[in-house]
This record gives structure tokens, sequence and C-alpha cells, in this order.
């Protein structure tokens, strides 16, 4: 068993896994994340796309009448696992703030130890694990890899660390994956494309972050927008093309500590510039419970332009459909 290391900026792997005796879906991070702040910036830059993915893939399998169990290290939490993430009595500080928002449609396990969280998922019923940012776990046989990476960023300099953000030239990368998943605008996939292809026998899926229906009118809303992911401005766009009245905008770090005085001060300041708080759902999940209800969430939903090809790649690993 080894891992595959490759020179995209996230990866999704789907695979079976003997140690579980389960089908596993591995997903996570593969580009350094240690070191220069460009490095870190390009870190933060991924985990936009990271939990959107995971989630695309936990709906995708239960549509397929499969039992999706998610397992992940619980990065920024204090928990050592494995534990089973309750979003009514766990804290990101404890399991950390993915977990928790992936909670809201499967069982989520935190382990630092990755295999004993497979173990527990598996004896709680999941017939698929997905490793969240298990990429680089020894652990995991992989039937198919499926490499996601940003339509923008692309592959940064295209070189390997520490002269770049690579872990392994490209081309190796690529050339053990089953399927490349682009995300981001139309415009962006197709620079992309001019920039990277050739990309020899290896299907390519665009994908973009749509925001999610929730039968609110963004048109002409006064809004005090924040947000502590990798590319904030990503969000501020999104609300813009909504239509909404940006009065301010607030970038944070990626997994800041939203302390009481922090938001007292976002508060304080939306109030005297009449304005709604607005965050992220990722972000919102690290709101203390009693300030949750003055902040609005806009949720992204990532929606792939075709699943043929990933449906393909699984009925050849033999993940087949149940009833529902």
């Amino acid at each position: 068993m080894c891992s595959r290391s490759t020179g995209a900026s996230f990866d999704a792997l789907i695979g079976r896994v003997g140690l579980f005796g389960q089908t596993a879906v591995t997903a996570g991070e593969i580009r350094k994340t240690a070191g220069s702040g460009y490095l870190c910036r390009q870190h933060q830059h991924r985990r936009h796309r990271k939990t959107p993915t995971v989630i695309a893939l936990v709906e995708y399998l239960k549509k397929r009448g499969l039992n999706p169990h998610v397992v992940s290290r619980g990065y920024g939490g204090s928990l050592r696992g494995p534990v089973r993430v309750n979003e009514r009595v766990h804290k990101a500080s404890q399991v950390g703030d993915e977990p928790i928002l992936i909670s809201s449609f499967c069982p989520v396990w935190v382990a630092r130890d990755r295999a004993a969280g497979g173990f527990a998922a598996a004896n709680a019923g999941a017939d698929v694990i997905i490793l969240d940012d298990g990429f680089q776990n020894p652990a995991v046989e992989k039937d198919i890899s499926i490499i996601v990476v940003d339509a923008v960023s692309g592959f940064g300099n295209g070189r390997v660390f520490p002269a770049g953000p690579l872990r392994e030239p490209i081309g190796l990368g690529l050339g053990r994956a089953d399927a490349l998943v682009v995300i981001g605008p139309e415009k962006a996939q197709q620079q992309f494309a001019a920039d990277w292809s050739p990309i020899p026998n290896l299907p390519v899926i665009g994908g973009q972050l749509k925001p999610l229906e929730m039968g609110m009118d963004w048109n002409g809303h006064k809004v005090f927008a924040f947000a502590g992911i990798g590319r904030p401005e990503k969000f501020f766009a999104t609300l813009r093309g909504l239509g909404a009245d940006i009065l301010h905008t607030e970038a944070l770090s990626d997994h800041q500590p939203l302390t009481r005085r922090l938001l007292e001060r976002l508060e304080a300041d939306a109030f005297f510039k009449g304005a709604q708080l607005v965050t992220t759902e990722k972000d919102a999940v690290r709101l203390p419970e009693d300030f949750r209800f003055k902040v609005l969430t806009l949720a992204v939903r990532l929606e792939l332009a075709d699943w043929t090809p990933i449906e393909r790649l699984l009925q050849n690993a033999g993940i087949n459909r149940r009833a529902l």
C-alpha cells in the first residue's frame, strides 16, 4: 500500500480499503502547507474547494443508495478521537470547522489516527468511508483517483516544492489519476485548458461553485460581508453577482477564531453602516450560538458539468448502486 502524491491543488480518491472491509473515498490536500507565505496562501485557497467537493461526493453517493461516512483529521481541533462529530455538542475548537459543516450531510468522525477513525466508521455501519484530507495516508490502497484543481490558480508556477507548491512533477501526478475536475468560472476553465493542455488520457470535468437557493432575495440588500476562507474575494464576488449591495467587506484569515471582541466590532460597524452581517457557511459554524441569529449565511454547492466519468469509474471499481 502506498500513498499517491500529485501536483494538483486538491484531490479525491475512491478506492477499496481491505483494512476496513468497506469501500473508501479519500479526499485530501496534496500541496505543501508549511514553509513560505506563498505556500500557506495556496493551502488556504484549496480549502475553499475541498469542503464543497467532499459534500458533493457525499450527496452523490447517498443518491446511489450508499451510506457514506467521513473521517477527518479535524484540522484546527483539539480532540484526537476517534469521535463522531455532533454539531449540537462539539465546537470548531474541538473538531475543526469543516467536520462540523460536513456533519450536516453525513456522519463524520474526527481521528488523528485515520485507521482508527475508519474502523469506527465501519463499525457504525458505513459502507463507504471518505477520508477527508487523506491523500498521503499510506494505509489506503486506492482504486480511483480524482484530482481536483482550481481553474484560476491551476498548478501554481508548475514547480516542485520548495520552488513551487507541488509535491512532484505534474506529469507524474496526473499519470496516476483517473479523472481531473477543474473548478471555476467557464472563462477560467478555458484559460486553464490553454495553459496546461494537453492532459493525455484523462477525463477532464468542469465544475462550478453555485449559490444554494434558500429563498433569499439578495438584490439591493445592504450587507456587511466577512469571510475567513482562502479567497474571500470569491465570496464577495458571489454576493455581488446575486445583486447584494455590499457596503463593506472584511477578509479574515482561514480558520481565524471568531472571538467575542471581533464579532462585537463587526456587529457595531455593520450597525452604523445600516447593513446586515453575512458570512460563508464554513465561517457560520464557528459563530457562538447566541450570535448566529445576527448573521445571514450564503451557502455554495459544487455543480459538475458531467458526472458520467465518475459514475463509470465507480462502476469499474465495483461500487454499485443500491436500492433506495
